[in-house]
């Protein structure tokens, strides 16, 4: 069942160790990975400093983009929950210094609530 959430858009939470690999390379000295949310083929991955938005590109996946957000950086963030109709949610963020908010579509069952609550963990007191 999970491949086929996979596809249709409904992956969620993904487990740290299987993405651990890929990202030591991409963390700073003592940085630590916290938790991993995939959507098909792009990744929402939060460590202990920042956000990091993978968005990998064309057929084969091997272009990859990574745009890493620092806690500090983010102003506000909004999600708006997918409906009865509606297949996805969207997450936008703002950041500062930017005029219009980063914007991901999540699917239905993606965390979306459990992202919101890390950005809220994360939040300037």
């Amino acid at each position: 069942m999970a491949l086929l959430d996979t596809l249709l858009g409904h992956a969620g939470e993904t487990p740290i160790e299987r993405i651990a690999e890929e990202f030591a390379p991409l963390l700073a000295p003592g940085e630590t990975l916290a938790r991993a949310f995939v959507l098909v083929r792009d990744l929402m991955v939060f460590t202990d400093r920042r956000v990091l938005l993978v968005n990998k590109q064309g057929v084969t996946g091997r272009k990859v983009e990574y745009l890493s957000i620092p806690y500090r950086s983010i102003t506000m963030f909004a999600l708006e929950t997918a409906g009865h109709f509606d297949l996805e949610a969207e997450l936008r963020l703002w950041i500062s210094g930017q005029p219009a908010p980063i914007e991901r579509s999540l699917g239905r069952d993606s965390g979306a609530t459990a992202i919101i609550a890390l950005l809220a963990g994360h939040a300037p007191r």
